[in-house]
């Protein structure tokens, strides 16, 4: 086997996958060692290349050599430069993570995979993610008797599936032997639709009637799917009735996940709902602080400032711009800086400076309430349609010099009366429900430079 070209071919199929910028970046450079027995060994240049991949994309390599072999490949990664740890450090880290190891590869081997990064201590607090803390922590150590079930939202990046995640990796510390699973709202999808396909709908309850605790992420993704509804509702009321922990997390408060049937979104709202608010510049600083520590990245106090600055509000991209200057750094013997910032970021800050416009404020609106833009540029007067209209229009009229007549023609057509009218129940819904003000504040800031 030429095991040159089978890498080539590897290669060919991550950069259709995920485009030229991220290929070039953190998959080019690696080197394929060994392929044998169903193994291959990939040489990274240092560890920034290996967490970054794994975190991002966990499968992408296998799935390439799947692709390309028609086989199960087991993937590993050889770092080049990996600097020694303290001994102290490594023997403290090691009698730290033992036990867990032990746990997450005894559900690994069921197929339930928790992230070992995704734990409690390095979850780092601030005012806008310490009630979800607390209530994540206070589920961790009673399961089914304290918020049952917990429902937690907040945008993408925030660390719902951080926070989620550490309370099973803390259950499966306390409780070895809890029967724990983790799983993403299109995993469970794709496991139902399976199980009908195959005539299999028993093991598919077998699974999930009979856990101690049920982390499912990202419930808005079962939006539109009824038959995957019906399993989960049904699910619920089982692990509920036994007193079993449901913990749930989403982009949205349950009244605003559209196309979720109202007898799921009345049991979400049974428990606790906590939401996570997008993190002051202190907490993103002290969350900087935290990820250089860990990573062993040396970052001066001006850029830890500079880049808390620049990141609005996602931390998972926070992060992500920290991994990429410390690889930059590391692969060229530049110091990590604010002219290497602008250099290697140039792409995020770009975006910052593009002035606001009605194709963007339609699309986050449109995206957040899960509408389609014809439906919000149409004449349906449904209020599904015609609340996320007259919010989008009320941002568009807030942050645009627009006339009330132009902005009327960008959704469709209308008059400026309608445009009007749509700004004064926006108005008044805001002073009377603080959770919709907080959702047309969080709106106006993901959309605004």
């Amino acid at each position: 086997m030429d095991i040159g070209n089978t890498w080539k071919d590897c290669l060919d199929f991550i950069e259709r996958k995920i485009g030229r910028s991220t290929y070039d970046l953190w998959f080019k450079p690696i080197k394929l060692l060994e392929l044998k027995d169903n193994a291959a060994i990939l040489s990274v240049p240092n560890r920034f290349f290996r967490e970054w991949i794994e975190d991002n994309y966990p499968r992408l390599i296998s799935d390439a050599f799947e692709w390309v072999m028609k086989d199960n490949i087991n993937v590993q990664f050889k770092v080049d430069h990996e600097p020694a740890a303290p001994a102290s450090d490594s023997v403290k880290k090691d009698a730290l993570t033992q036990a867990r190891k032990a746990k997450l590869a005894n559900l690994a081997g069921k197929g339930i995979f928790l992230n070992p990064k995704y734990i409690f201590e390095t979850f780092v607090v601030g005012p806008s993610n310490q009630f979800v803390h607390a209530a994540a922590l206070a589920v961790s150590e009673s399961l089914g008797k304290t918020y049952n079930p917990l429902f937690i939202y907040g945008d993408v990046g925030l660390g719902k599936t951080h926070i989620i995640t550490a309370i099973g990796n803390k259950v499966a510390d306390m409780l070895p032997n809890a029967n724990v699973i983790y799983v993403s709202s299109e995993q469970f999808t794709n496991e139902v639709v399976s199980a009908i396909r195959h005539e299999k709908m028993s093991d598919l309850k077998e699974k999930y009637r009979t856990v101690d605790i049920l982390l499912l992420d990202d419930v808005q993704f079962i939006a539109n799917k009824t038959q995957t509804q019906v399993e989960f509702f049904h699910t619920f009321n089982a692990l509920y009735e036994k007193q079993k922990q449901i913990v749930i997390s989403s982009d949205r408060p349950p009244k605003e996940l559209s196309d979720i049937t109202d007898r799921l979104k009345s049991r979400f709202t049974m428990g606790l709902i906590a939401d996570i608010q997008p993190p002051s510049v202190e907490l993103k600083m002290a969350i900087l602080q935290k990820k250089a520590e860990a990573h062993k990245i040396n970052m001066p106090e001006d850029m830890v400032y500079f880049l808390a600055t620049k990141i609005k509000s996602n931390i998972r991209e926070l992060e992500g711009c920290l991994i990429k200057l410390a690889a930059h750094s590391n692969l060229t013997g530049r110091p990590i800086n604010v002219s290497l910032a602008k250099e290697v970021l140039k792409d995020i800050f770009t975006d910052e400076t593009k002035p606001v416009t009605t194709d963007n404020i339609q699309k986050v609106v449109c995206d957040y309430f899960g509408v389609k833009l014809p439906e919000l540029k149409s004449k349906k007067r449904t209020k599904e349609i015609a609340m996320p209209r007259q919010t989008a229009m009320y941002i568009t009229k807030k942050l645009t010099d627009m006339s009330l007549g132009d902005i009327g023609k960008a959704f469709g057509g209308k008059d400026h009366a309608t445009v009007i009218y749509a700004c004064k129940q926006i108005e008044a819904k805001m002073e009377k429900d603080e959770a919709f003000n907080k959702t047309v504040e969080y709106l106006i800031n993901k959309i605004k430079p």
